[in-house]
């Protein structure tokens, strides 16, 4: 499985940013659960958002409800993340990983068996 991000970049404070997600390889299915992870200049790699294998529940983390949602779409094995009202703490590489699908989706990093590259989004105060 390969996961590829794409879509970050420079943006003003309070402004928007999607990012997306495509996915490949024989193996990946649409029965994984899809989430997106982040990680600031000397901190630890954080959950972001995740969306369940069917699309039928996403969680997001309480410092970007709100401003951030997260989908997916199955036929195209992309998964999105649409940003809005940035911050300047939002400023991070943002990871896109996939895992077995579960009944209750997963917050901790070692539930993710695939990872993609990052993708930066960097907020300008």
């Amino acid at each position: 499985v390969q996961l590829q991000a794409s879509g970050g970049g420079l943006v003003q404070a309070g402004g928007s940013l999607g990012l997306s997600c495509a996915a490949s390889g024989r193996t990946f299915s649409s029965y994984y659960d899809m989430g997106w992870f982040r990680q600031a200049p000397g901190k630890e790699r954080e959950f972001v958002a995740a969306v369940r294998w069917n699309g039928d529940t996403t969680y997001n983390t309480e410092s970007v409800k709100g401003r951030f949602t997260i989908s997916r779409d199955n036929a195209r094995k992309t998964v999105y993340l649409q940003m809005s009202s940035l911050k300047p703490e939002d400023t991070a590489l943002y990871y896109c990983a996939a895992g077995w699908g579960r009944q209750v989706l997963s917050t901790a990093r070692d539930s993710y068996d695939f990872w993609g590259q990052g993708t930066l989004v960097t907020v300008s105060s």
